[in-house]
């Protein structure tokens, strides 16, 4: 394999195991490599890693192994061990009777830049973020085959294939396809899940846990979720036995997965069932809500800040949504508030709520601080890994 050589005095984040080497960390460019290429990464003579070379980018190579001895991988035993081995863990601390999806690979939570993997039942959903993953896919479906699933299906994102060059079509990866919906169970609730049609690889599997904990807060209350999608907090919190439950997205086909699921889980929707769905912009229905009309409120928006140019902007739209809720809340109601923007920190996200709360003038108590499940696994040397955050809020 070529190499690529860092700087002496930029050793620091490679000692400390961050996945991402910058272009200005780079003393010497091989020149004969294509976008894409495994290479080893050296200082000197020292051999510190192996990672995907991406040329041009500012991120010019990505992390996937440190180990300082000589290995090859470049052959499908090596990629065959690596997702086996994150695979290991989902069965010891995941994997259940009562729940058959979850996340398989988590990027560099699994120290596996640019892919993400999602197991839904028999089907696995696969994102290619880059040009390197790319270059080794199908090696990952051989290695993704070999845990017994025959269903792939790539799912990634128009933004890869523009600005990574990733070529890998979107659609199955495998001979056997079927249908691209599934039934799938989460701590015994059930969903259907459409990885062609889904938001994401099909479903918002990083809730997991905060689904849980709605369901805990639910019984005999009456709850709104917001930015509902396919309804994941509604079923936890009718499962619950939660009195009514109205679920509120801007798009009617999610909407109407949501009532899939409420009749898939036994429950009535409409006006007289335990689950309504409202087609309507979450702003304007929580506008409209009395301040008697819920026990639990649910805001999930979508990431408001996707990059760090609109961080200020993001701001204001999670104060004002916070706002809203904690002036319509019913006395002693529950407010479950998250944010899933990366470039939103826990503390900036605190700080957010604590404004909305103060402008409020409501006396308001965090229960619990949540953040993303087991399968999304942290990635203690990249503390970008933290993308989700949520507050349990008791309103006075």
């Amino acid at each position: 394999m070529e190499k690529i050589y860092i700087k002496k005095n930029k050793l620091k984040a490679l000692d400390n195991r961050h996945p991402w080497i910058y272009s200005g960390a780079v003393a010497k460019m091989p020149e004969n490599l294509n976008d894409g290429d495994i290479v080893e990464i050296v200082t000197g003579e020292k051999l510190l890693g192996y990672g995907f070379y991406a040329p041009g980018n500012q991120i010019v190579c990505r992390v996937f192994d440190y180990t300082r001895r000589p290995i090859d991988p470049t052959t499908q035993e090596y990629w065959n061990e690596k997702i086996a081995s994150a695979y290991a863990m989902r069965q010891a601390h995941v994997i259940s009777e009562e729940t058959n999806c979850y996340r398989l690979i988590h990027g560099e939570g699994d120290f596996f830049p640019g892919l993400i993997a999602d197991v839904y039942n028999d089907l696995v959903s696969v994102q290619i973020l880059i040009k390197g993953v790319d270059r080794i896919a199908p090696m990952i479906v051989k290695a993704i085959q070999n845990l017994g699933f025959e269903r792939i299906y790539n799912k990634s994102k128009e933004i890869s294939k523009r600005l990574e060059n990733v070529e890998t079509p979107k659609g199955w990866l495998t001979e056997k396809q079927g249908s691209p919906k599934v039934e799938v169970i989460e701590n015994g609730v059930k969903f259907w899940v459409d990885v062609e049609t889904g938001q994401k690889t099909g479903f918002f599997l990083d809730q997991r846990d905060a689904r849980a904990l709605v369901g805990k807060y639910s019984k005999d209350a009456k709850v709104l979720n917001t930015f509902s999608y396919s309804g994941g907090f509604s079923m936890y919190a009718l499962k619950a036995g939660a009195k009514l439950v109205h679920s509120v997205d801007a798009s009617q086909p999610a909407i109407d997965l949501c009532d899939e699921n409420a009749t898939l889980n036994g429950f009535t929707n409409g006006e007289n069932g335990n689950h309504q769905g409202f087609c309507s912009d979450v702003f304007e229905h929580l506008n409209k809500m009395d301040s008697n009309d819920y026990d639990v409120v649910i805001l999930d928006p979508p990431a408001f800040a996707k990059s760090a140019k609109v961080i200020t902007q993001a701001a204001r739209g999670y104060k004002q949504l916070n706002l809203k809720a904690l002036r319509k809340i019913k006395k002693g109601g529950i407010i479950f508030t998250f944010s899933c923007s990366q470039k939103i920190d826990k503390e900036l996200f605190r700080k957010i709520v604590f404004q909305a709360a103060a402008e409020a003038h409501r006396n308001v108590r965090i229960l619990h601080q949540t953040t993303q499940p087991n399968c999304h696994p942290i990635n203690i040397f990249y503390p970008e890994n933290e993308y989700l955050k949520g507050l349990v809020l008791y309103v006075e």
